[in-house]
């Protein structure tokens, strides 16, 4: 077979774009150019601190930053992302390489996110991001949804006495002895149950807006926190009405008090309990605040399956956060295309 030449890629492209490649939609709505700057004072020493100029140039910070989009996007370890990136025409082009271009290993892929989450600057660039969505006029309106989903990590092979330890805080015995076994144990996650099912890892709690669907605000916590822990973390202030809606986890005399005191409209399910069963009034009132509580559930439903799920492969709730961080971010960034068609078809 011979080599591909100019009329071959361009067609392959033209393909492409035929098909509706998602990424070139994405590249046209988001401003990359607006994280350069954040992403360069993360990831390069100041002048005056290095050693010296030599060695490799270091890659573009906006290459390595829609590598690392590409990774919450779909999903990918940083294995697949550089095995995807050398096979898929799409990839290439979002990254704005050359077919004859050297390709980001995925070693590299981790040093740079691994130097995000050591500076904590992945809330920062979601912060910026949604700043430049309400640029465009997608403000946070028309109430706020709040809602947890777990996030699973690979699941890990401790006995009862290392559990134990670990949920007091404390290392296991002989595991300081054992650098590399260490190395390999997540002793932030926790067990957690829902709907009678064991699940291991973190919860993703985030806060939407009822009327662009966009997460607003998230925390990342282990799975063993409650949904309602997280609620004063993730309350936007900024949101245009009064409204939070959220299940019947978060009902409590507690929160019912706190969103008064910051001037909110309790929207929360009621739930029943032993020898008080709901009314048939409370029983309509939920399944009418059901109706747009559901939105909530879209987003977790693209995460969990247009971009891939949410299992993290790394280790501790600092990456964990990070990880989720980005995956929101990206959720926002595929969002932003949806509304941007949405909006030039003259849908509300």
């Amino acid at each position: 077979m011979g080599q591909m030449g100019f009329f071959d890629i361009a067609n392959r492209y033209a393909g492409l774009d035929a098909k509706n490649d998602p990424l070139v939609k994405i590249d046209a709505v988001v401003r990359w150019e607006d994280f350069r700057s954040r992403l360069e004072a993360a990831w390069r020493k100041p002048a005056e601190e290095r050693k010296s100029n030599a060695g490799c140039k270091p890659w573009d910070a906006v290459v390595m930053f829609k590598a690392i989009v590409l990774c919450a996007l779909y999903n990918l370890s940083d294995d697949q992302v550089e095995y995807q990136i050398r096979d898929r025409f799409s990839f290439v082009r979002f990254l704005g390489l050359g077919l004859e271009d050297k390709v980001p290993d995925a070693k590299t892929v981790w040093m740079y996110r691994e130097q995000l989450v050591q500076a904590g600057v992945i809330e920062a660039l979601f912060e910026d991001f949604d700043g430049y969505l309400e640029k465009q006029g997608y403000l946070a309106m028309g109430g706020q949804i709040i809602d947890a989903s777990i996030v699973a990590v690979p699941k890990q092979r401790n006995n009862r006495d290392e559990n134990e330890k670990i949920k007091e805080g404390e290392t296991p015995k002989g595991w300081d002895d054992n650098p590399a076994k260490r190395s390999q144990k997540d002793t932030d996650a926790r067990w957690t149950k829902k709907h009678g099912k064991s699940h291991y890892g973190y919860k993703n709690h985030v806060n939407i807006d009822r009327r662009h669907k966009l997460v607003r605000r998230y925390q990342v916590t282990d799975a063993a926190v409650h949904d309602s822990q997280a609620v004063e973390g993730i309350l936007d202030p900024n949101n245009t009405a009064s409204g939070v809606w959220a299940d019947s986890a978060y009902r409590s005399a507690e929160i019912e008090a706190k969103l008064t005191e910051k001037g909110l409209k309790s929207q929360i399910h009621r739930k029943g309990h032993r020898n008080k069963p709901l009314t048939e009034r409370e029983k309509r009132g939920n399944k009418t605040r059901s109706k747009v509580r559901a939105r909530v559930e879209h987003v977790f439903g693209a995460q969990s399956n247009d971009m891939g799920g949410t299992l993290v492969r790394s280790i501790g709730l600092a990456r964990a956060t990070a990880r989720m961080g980005l995956k929101n971010l990206a959720y926002n960034m595929r969002r932003l295309v949806q509304l941007e068609r949405l909006a030039m078809a003259g849908s509300p």
